[in-house]
This record gives C-alpha cells, structure tokens and sequence, in this order.
C-alpha cells in the first residue's frame, strides 16, 4: 500500500470499495480565482489553510521585527556605557600623565594653573567635566567655578591606593560613567587625583539618531515580508482550493482510497526520474518492490523499453509493453503542461487477453522490417558476390539460422546463366561458423532429386519441413547431409533466384536452433525477399558484363608494353577509377633521328563508349605522328577528328552529344636535347631538373579538343640530361576532396622528395599519395631524359655538285670504320648516293648529311626543297625511277619529316 507521511492508514475504507466523497463546501468565484481580491479576504480570514499558514508567517515575521529592534537598542546602550567609559579614562589618565600636573598640585595656587588646562582639555575631548583635586577630594578644577573647592562626589579610595575607579551614577546632568585616576610625582607618590566624565546622552547620541532608520527599516521588512507571505499564502489558497485543514484532510483520504481501490496501476514519477507514488495496482503489475518510492525508475527491475519510457516523461497514449508475462496498455501524460511541477503520471492496464493479436501483430511488423531492409541493404553496390552475401546477412538470424546462396558461375563473370551447369556457393551467414555445408567457392552439381534442383528445374520454391524425412535431399552427399542432420539443421527452404525469366541461381535457407519448421507463411516472406535480391543480383551482372567488356577493350587499347627507344628512360602507371573504366590514355612513339614523342590524353565520361572514342583517339595519334608533325599540327588534326566523331554521333533530336577529351603531345629529340610540346586544355607537365627543383612548365593551355576554330601553340624549350619529365591526367592531381591547386602542390612535394630517382621510383612514390581507388582514372607517365652523345652523331655539308657525291660517301665509309661498322659500309654508301644526288638534283641547297648511330643506324640528308620524294615502280623500259625502290629495299624504314627550314629524308638500318 502507497501512503503519504503523516497519514493514518486507511485499508478499512477502502474494503468498502465504495468509499463516500466528501461534500466540499461551495466557494465564491473571487476565491476560486488566486488572482482576484477574494484570495486576501480567504486568506485573512483565517477559515482556510492558505489564511492560517498567512497568519502564522505574519506573527513569526512581526515577532523578528520586534526582536531586532529590542536586540539593537540594548546593543546601542551597551556601546554608549563602553565608550563613555573608554573615553573618559583616556581623558583622565592623559590628564594625569600630563607634564606639569604633578607640578602644579603643589603650587600655591593650583586652581589658577590647572583650571584653564582642565577646561581646555574637556572641549576639546567632549567630556562633560575634568576634575583635579587633592588626595582629600577638595577639587582644584570644574567646569562650574562655584564647585571648585567643594569635595568631589564619588568613590576616591581606590585611586589613593595607585587604581583606577570607575563609576556609573546619575548626577545633576543626567545618567554618566565617570573615572578617577591617581596623580604621581616622579618618586611615584600619589599628589592628587583626576576625575572625567561624560553622560551616556552624549555618547549615544549618533545611536538614537539611528534609532528612526533602523525602525523604518524595520517597518520595510516587515511589509517586504507580508507581502512575500501573501504571495505565497496566493499560491496554497490556489491549490487548496479555499480548503480548511478538516477539508483538506477528508478529500486527501477520499482520493488515497480511490487511488487504491481502481483496478488500473497509477504512477507518478518526479522530473528527476525518481517515483513519487504507486498505487496498489501499479505495484502488483509491475511487481515493484516494497521500496519503490523516492528510488529511480531505471534501478526498479524494470525491462529497458517500460523504464525507459517512465525516465522520459514522454506523452504516450496505448502503447503495448510487454511486462514479464503481462500486456500493459500505458498511458502517460506531463505533470507541467499547465503550471504544475515537473514530471508526468503513468496509467497501467492489463491487456493480456490481447497477447495471441499482438504476437501476430509483432511477426507481421518484423516481416516488413524485414522487407524495409532488404530493399535498402540488398544491392548496395554493384557486385554480384557482394549482392549475395547481404541476401545472406539479411536473413540470418532474424529468418533463418542459415543461409546460403548458389549462382551459376556464368553469372557470377556477368553473362548469362547456362541451365544444366554447375552452380558455385557465392555467400553464406549463419549464427555459427562451424556448421557442415558446402563452403563458400564450391562447385555443386545438385542431383535431380535434391529441393534445389527441382527448384532451378521449375522455378518455384520448395519447402523441406522435415530434413531427416527427405530422401532427395540425403541423396545429394550422404556424407556431408548426415553431419548436417547431426549438427541439428532440420529444416529448409529453397527458392530459386529469378530475374524475368532467367534463373540466376537458388536461396537456401536453414532452421536448426528454433524447433519449428518453416512454414508456408515463411515461404512466401522468404519468396519476396529473394525476387528483391534476384533483381540487384541482376543488375550486378549486367554491370559486371559491361565492366568486363570495357575493361577488355580499355586493356586492348592502351599499350601493353613501351617501344624500344634509347632517348628516355620511361616508366608508367594506370589506375582505373571507382566507377569503372575511363578514356584516359598514353602513349611513347618513336619518331625519326632517335626522337621519342610522349602523348596523354582524357575522354570525358567512362564505360564503353569512353574507351572506344580513347581507341579512337589514340589510333589517330599513331597515324599523325607517323607523319612527323610539329605538336601544335597534331592537335590541330585531333581537334577536326572528335569535332567530326561530336557530327557523327549526334542523335536524331538533334541535340548534339559533345565527346570532350584532352590531350598533351610532347617530341623529344636526344640530339640537340630539345623538347617541343603543346596542350589541348590538358594540365600542364612537370619538370623534375637534375639539381632537385621542380617546376610546372608554362605552356599555353589551348582548348579543348572538339571545339575548334582556335589555334594550338608549341613551345619549345632545352632539357638537362637527367631531367624527369612528368605528365598525367587530371585524376591525379584533383578529386572530389581537393582541388587541383592542392593536388599539384602535392605532386611537388612528391617530386621534391625523390631527386635523382629512378622513373619507377618517382611513379610509386607519387601514387602513394592517392587513394587505393581514386575517384577518377589516373594516367602517369615519368621520363627521364638521355642525350645522345657527339662521339655518336656525324654530319656534312654537301655542295650541290654531282661531283661530291664521291667525297661524301668515303667520309661516310671512314666513320664506319672508327664505329666498327664497316658491314654497312656498302649499303650505306648506296643509301646516301641515292639520296644525296636526289637532294642535289630536285632540292635546294644547302645540303646536309648525318649519321646517327643510337639502336640503328640513321642516315639523314636534308635541303631546303619541301617537295616530298615519292616511290614509284619503274617499268621494264624505263631508265630511272628505282633510286628510292632501292633505298626502301635495303633500309628497314625510310620517310621523310618536314623542318622550318625545309625536309629531312632518312633511312634506318639494323645494326649488325
């Protein structure tokens, strides 16, 4: 039983179960309404107890007043008879000590010297009177002339022994405190006597003047007091009601047998969580203990979701809680929502005939928990093996025990499944690790009997209550089966994974730790959530055969290995980005006279038609290069190239499907260690010198290709040996995270870190600032530059004179020799014969040859003339015509590349 303190027990008028209401009596509207004047009449009156509790402050705070005031004047009295005794022995004894009183006392005449001294002292100290008079007590001083000479007044005995006397009297002035001190002459022989004094009027006089203010003072706490006591007094009347303490304690008894006697539990809990009251019903369904009241709710024995409820004081209107072995409907309402104090009241009911519905209600909402998670947690990434292990995870342990999932190997490499084959366990979850299925990456050949292959064969689900009763299912692995029965799964449910009108593979799900056996109502739960995988299975293997197929080509295009060239040292890195497949791309072609021309590039977008428009656009690069065109010409070829691509591919709206790439081509020749570039909205290279500074070279930017009407521009500029030329994509140096700014800032920074290092090196050093799998494709090329040396390069000025010829070839012979070449002297000597009397008769002096020896043999004759020599087939009867058929036939390449100055035709041959 719950009970106030202070409350007599009230158990026997309760057992009435009806217990009588007492009659409250009728209250005026004034006194209902604590803000109207009828709260002072009702509190005044003292009938109610706001009116009495109101008396009984007012007498308390009057009876304080009072005090005070006594207390303080009894101190000011007490202050007034200290000082006046302080100040008149100060006076007296300095008077004493003086110079010249002891003297004066044994004058003739003692009154005529002391008497103005005496007077001058007493106005200047403020005492009423100093008296000096003779060890007889006949005064030699006062400040009354016609007293001097009479005997003083008062107690001197004491002093004419060496003490002090002090006295309080009342004399012809009034109540006073006079002292007597004893006079000395120098042998210490009392001559005389000094008496001072003061009235108690005079030293109490700043006292009484406070007197008013401390009375006023008085008065304003007095008022001060009422009034705080009234307003108080306004507050009890309001929730008393006007009640008197009979009333008061009627209705309190009246509403504790109430409050008991329901059949509905009845909390109130306090704003600091703590219980304040239980009836006997909340104590029998909540089974509280005997000490409930004043502890926190949370240290009750409560289940988390009840005690949690009842700590936060929120509003609550029939929810369910099951309570140990009871349904409790509560309800639960704020105690502040009109003013009242912190906290709220909980009403409990007993709803236990609803457990069947709620039971009912509770797998219902679960399932389609179920199904809400399977539609966000299934399919969260493009992965056919991941897809099926969150179908796994899903299940397990809030459906199945087990779960496992079988798919076709074809779709598990994205194509599409093959009945009749083998399938492959991509995923399985279980609430323990050690169960004996097939482990993850087995091939299984289900036999026909088995529920999973009737189910690939019909497409319907298949249910298996009783596991140790299916003969199909021991019949796939008696072995592996009779561990599975042993380990105590007994019960399955196979459902095949459909997607239209492909079977992608088949859903296992297994019981062994709940004893009952799937039924059809949890068949159909587990058929919804499998279609709802079957269609993210699907669409990981359409994305995995797409993947697959831009990979393939991505990989067909760009190059596998780098072409033999003895100008750069070259090392390189591709990292496809998250989303897939992109259009960047690089590139090393060897040119003519041992140059070396570096390409990188960027299609916009990725999957399939980025790469192919990359294989495209490298394929174009090839061919151009092969010309031997200046790097702002090729650009110029490639930007009509994808502006034609942008024409041929727009759509039948007409809108036009712009393709957008980028590109930066760089020649390098190893001879003069000149390096022309030029960029097409591409990010500028970077510079690594021999000495370790790194620069960002200055080029001028050009559009992007596929514009068009803009012009490109080459820049040229001279390399150190050494040197490590860096060029990249944009997925390099930016992302999402950082802007470009910061991400060639961290290139520097890598670059600055590595002087000297070797390609290779600065490649891994520089992609181990990025993320294992950036945002977007990653191209990078790092060159280290060779020169090759002039123990190497030979050349002639040739005069335009057929005559010369002769001169030519036996200094070209000679050079030869000194290389250890003299194999190739003869087909050399007719390789430059040929072109050499060509150049003298279709070109323009002056006439140059040279003689590189790199991984070849070049042999190069240059003029003025930009005419172009063309191979031609001679007839039978002609006399000319088979100088450059011969030239092609003894060298492994020959071409022809354009200067400012005019054209360069050269030939290669193998060395020996």
């Amino acid at each position: 039983m719950v009970r106030l303190p202070g409350r007599p027990a009230t158990r026997s008028s309760r057992s009435s179960g009806h217990p009588r209401v007492p009659q409250v009596p009728p209250r005026s509207g004034d006194e209902a309404d604590g803000s109207r004047p009828g709260v002072l009449r009702s509190a005044v009156s003292g009938r109610s107890v706001a009116g009495q509790v109101f008396l009984l402050q007012v007498v308390i705070v009057l009876l304080l007043v009072v005090s005070a005031v006594v207390a303080q004047v009894l101190q000011v009295r007490h202050d007034s008879d200290l000082e006046a005794t302080n100040r008149s022995l100060a006076v007296a004894e300095t008077f004493a000590h003086a110079p010249g009183t002891a003297a004066a006392l044994r004058a003739p005449d003692p009154t005529a010297v002391l008497q103005p001294r005496a007077e001058a002292t007493r106005k200047a100290t403020g005492v009423d009177f100093v008296v000096v008079m003779n060890t007889d007590g006949i005064r030699y001083t006062h400040p009354r002339t016609d007293r001097i000479g009479r005997k003083f007044v008062g107690t001197i005995a004491p002093a004419l022994a060496g003490g002090t006397v002090t006295e309080h009297l009342t004399g012809t002035i009034g109540p006073l405190v006079q002292v007597v001190v004893p006079v000395r002459d120098p042998a210490g022989k009392v001559v005389g006597l000094v008496s001072a004094g003061i009235t108690t009027a005079h030293v109490g006089g700043a006292a009484d003047q406070q007197l008013p203010l401390l009375l006023a003072a008085a008065a304003a706490a007095l008022a001060l007091a009422t009034g705080g006591t009234a307003l108080v007094s306004r507050r009890l009347l309001r929730q008393t009601r006007g009640l008197g303490p009979y009333e008061m304690t009627r209705m309190y008894e009246h509403h504790d047998a109430v409050l008991h006697a329901v059949r509905e539990g009845v909390l109130i809990v306090g704003g600091d969580g703590r219980l304040l009251l239980a009836n006997d019903e909340a104590h029998r369904l909540l089974d509280l203990p005997e000490d409930a009241e004043r502890r926190h709710v949370l240290e009750l024995g409560l289940d988390d979701e009840t005690a949690g409820l009842l700590a936060s004081g929120r509003i609550a209107t029939d929810e369910v809680h099951l309570v140990k072995d009871r349904l409790l409907a509560v309800n639960q309402r704020p105690t502040d929502l009109r003013g009242g104090p912190p906290g709220s009241v909980t009403t409990l009911r007993d709803s236990t005939e609803l457990r069947a519905v709620s039971g009912r209600a509770e797998v219902a909402r679960e399932r389609l928990n179920m199904l809400y998670d399977a539609g966000v947690g299934i399919g969260t990434s493009l992965d056919v093996t991941r897809t099926a292990e969150e179908l796994a995870q899903l299940a397990v342990p809030r459906f199945a025990d087990f779960a496992t999932v079988d798919l076709f190997d074809a779709v598990l490499s994205g194509e599409e499944p093959r009945p009749g084959t083998a399938l492959r366990r991509a995923a399985c979850a279980g609430v323990r690790k050690d169960a004996p299925l097939y482990p993850v990456g087995e091939r299984i050949r289900f036999v026909p009997t088995s529920p999973q292959a009737r189910s690939l064969v019909t497409g319907q689900s298949v249910v298996e209550p009783r596991l140790r009763a299916s003969p199909g299912w021991r019949a796939q692995d008696l072995e592996r089966t009779d561990q599975v029965l042993a380990y105590g799964v007994h019960s399955l449910i196979a459902v095949p994974l459909r997607a239209g009108s492909l079977v992608l593979g088949v859903a296992n799900f297994w019981r062994s730790e709940k004893p009952q056996p799937f039924d059809t109502e949890e068949l159909a739960l587990a058929e919804e959530l499998v279609a709802r995988a079957a269609v993210s299975i699907d669409n990981a293997r359409r994305y995995t055969r797409e993947h697959s197929m831009a990979v393939t080509l991505q990989r067909s295009l760009l190059p596998r290995t780098l072409p033999e060239q003895g100008a750069l040292d070259i090392a390189y890195r591709y990292l496809p980005a998250q989303a897939g497949v992109g259009g960047d791309w690089f590139d090393v072609l060897p040119l003519s006279g041992t140059r070396v021309a570096l390409v990188v590039g960027d299609v916009v977008g990725h999957g399939l038609h980025a790469a192919a428009t990359m294989g495209r656009l490298r394929t174009a690069v090839h061919n151009f290069s092969s010309l031997d065109l200046p790097p702002d010409e090729l650009l110029a070829l490639l930007d009509e190239l994808v502006g034609r691509i942008d024409q041929d591919e727009t759509p039948a709206t007409g809108a036009a499907a712009v393709t957008g790439a980028t590109c930066l081509y760089a020649i390098y020749d190893p001879v003069s260690r000149r390096c022309s570039m030029a960029r097409a909205g591409h990010p500028p290279p970077a510079l690594a010198r021999p000495d370790g500074s790194v620069e960002f070279l200055d080029l001028p930017a050009g559009p992007p290709l596929g514009l068009g009407g803009l012009p490109f521009e080459t820049a040229e500029l001279e390399l150190p040996e050494d040197s490590r030329l860096v060029l990249y994509t944009d997925g390099l140096v930016e992302d999402r995270e950082r802007d470009i700014e910061e991400g060639l800032d961290l290139l520097r920074d890598a670059l600055l870190r590595t002087p000297g290092a070797s390609p290779e090196d600065t490649c891994r050093t520089v992609l181990d600032r990025l993320p294992s799998r950036p945002s977007d494709d990653v191209a990078l090329i790092v060159a280290r530059t060779r020169v090759l040396g002039a123990d190497r390069v030979a050349g002639w000025e040739v005069p335009s004179d057929p005559a010369a010829v002769s001169g030519v070839r036996a200094s070209v012979t000679r050079q030869l020799a000194a290389w250890g070449l003299e194999e190739l002297a003869f087909t050399t000597e007719l390789v430059l014969s040929e072109l050499v009397t060509n150049a003298i008769r279709y070109g323009r002096g002056p006439i140059g040859v040279r003689l590189l020896r790199d991984r070849t043999l070049i042999c190069e004759v240059s003029d003025r003339s930009t005419t172009s020599p063309h191979l031609r087939y001679a007839g039978s009867t002609d006399e000319g015509g088979r100088g450059l058929f011969l030239v092609a036939q003894i060298a492994e390449r020959w071409g022809t590349r354009y200067t400012p100055q005019g054209k360069v035709i050269w030939a290669e041959q193998p060395l020996p």
